[in-house]
């Protein structure tokens, strides 16, 4: 059976790993001593940080991604991580960050993700060493219900540069695409938003706050058994806003490769450590399906949408409203 020995529904297209792939998949990943002979571009690095962090050399990474352990007791299929208190966490994270901050190139950016409990240690350990732009907070759509607490729905990036007054950052590049319900016109012609066959829709500048962000789920092909896998929408918004197409992304907590894949995609190299084999390995067929798949959900013709208007634009817009309305079907959430 391989790496995959659950039974899962006929349509379930979560990624999944046979006996007969894994050597292939394993050459496409890379120790400690073939970074020493090769070099870092296109690698997926299967070691722990603090072993391989000084080979990597200084100022190579024009945008670094983190998403590390949150201050969560967690099972990464076999690499555990406790909950601990915040001073512990923060001396936790000086242990790599500093040495991640030293990746950077002068002109370069770096994100970091957290969660509602660690985002303020986060927040203090960056600013040690970079200067912090902003926060975006993105909305995860899905989430445990709490019977004394508030649904956990939330998480935080941290957006941190070297130099204020110098890093790159295209905006064009992350526009939204927003449907317009209540759509305002001048002269009887429409106002900042576009009529459609398919419907009404605005393109406009992204804020911090991120909404339209569907988190991989069991029909999506993105999808990997990861128990915190981030979307490639998310990531997508990161990698054109922040970098170069040729440029290299650094991610030092790699997972199921999702920068990685992202990078690809883009025309970007990557660079990911990650501790856990069998993560190196989804992450190495996600990157060898890439190359026939440049999809990213929810992201086309240059503009991010939505959630659920680039499938609701695809089937018909207005016919689609119509049957929204009198069968209250809910659109699906690929995009």
């Amino acid at each position: 059976m391989g790496l995959d020995d659950k039974k899962r529904a006929e349509r379930n297209r979560t990624l999944t790993i046979s006996q007969n792939e894994i050597p292939t998949l394993s050459r496409m990943v890379s120790s400690k001593n073939d970074v020493l002979k090769s070099g870092i571009t296109d690698t997926i690095i299967n070691a722990n940080i603090m072993d391989v962090i000084d080979a990597i050399p200084d100022k190579c990474a024009n945008l670094i991604i983190v998403d590390p352990p949150y201050n969560l007791s967690k099972d990464f299929h076999g690499v555990t991580f406790n909950a601990m208190t915040s001073d512990s966490y923060e001396k936790y994270l000086r242990e790599w960050f500093y040495k991640i901050c030293d990746k950077l190139s002068d002109n370069g950016t770096l994100y970091m993700c957290g969660d509602w409990k660690c985002t303020s240690s986060m927040q203090k350990v960056i600013s040690e060493r970079l200067s912090i732009i902003n926060r975006i907070t993105w909305q995860r759509e899905k989430g445990r219900g709490a019977m004394s607490n508030w649904k956990n729905s939330m998480e935080d990036i941290w957006f941190a540069v070297k130099k204020t007054n110098d890093y790159y950052f295209n905006v064009e590049a992350v526009m939204s695409k927003r449907r317009v319900l209540a759509p305002y016109r001048d002269n009887g012609k429409p106002k900042d938003w576009n009529e459609t066959d398919n419907g009404n829709f605005r393109t406009t500048y992204p804020s911090n706050f991120w909404d339209d962000i569907s988190v991989p789920f069991w029909s999506m092909p993105e999808n990997t058994d990861h128990p915190t896998q981030k979307p490639e929408k998310l990531y997508a918004k990161l990698v054109l806003a922040s970098s170069k197409p040729g440029d290299l992304v650094f991610d030092p907590f790699l997972g199921s490769g999702t920068s990685a894949v992202v990078a690809k995609k883009l025309n970007r190299h990557y660079c990911g450590i990650e501790i856990n084999k069998e993560y190196c390995l989804w992450a190495a067929k996600r990157i060898m399906n890439s190359e026939t798949d440049k999809e990213i959900q929810g992201y086309q013709d240059g503009v991010f949408w939505e959630r659920n208007t680039l499938n609701f634009q695809k089937k018909g817009g207005e016919k689609r409203q119509k049957k929204f309305h009198t069968t209250s079907q809910q659109p699906s959430l690929f995009s």
